[in-house]
């Protein structure tokens, strides 16, 4: 089949660079560092154990 101008899989690349580059602009925009203590809609104090797993989950 007529590839056209592009070697075989260019195509292919192209477009798993661009899910490769969305995925870490996304992993970006993720939270970095310690987990809040506190709720910040209404101050109530959050589970250690929440905290330790979101951070778990983000890894």
């Amino acid at each position: 089949m007529a590839g056209g101008w592009s070697r075989d899989g260019a195509v292919q690349d192209q477009i798993d660079a661009s899910v490769a580059d969305a995925v870490q602009q996304a992993r970006s925009k993720l939270a970095k560092g310690e987990s809040a203590v506190h709720c910040e809609e209404c101050d109530s104090v959050i589970p250690e154990k929440r905290q330790i797993t979101f951070f778990q989950y983000l890894s």
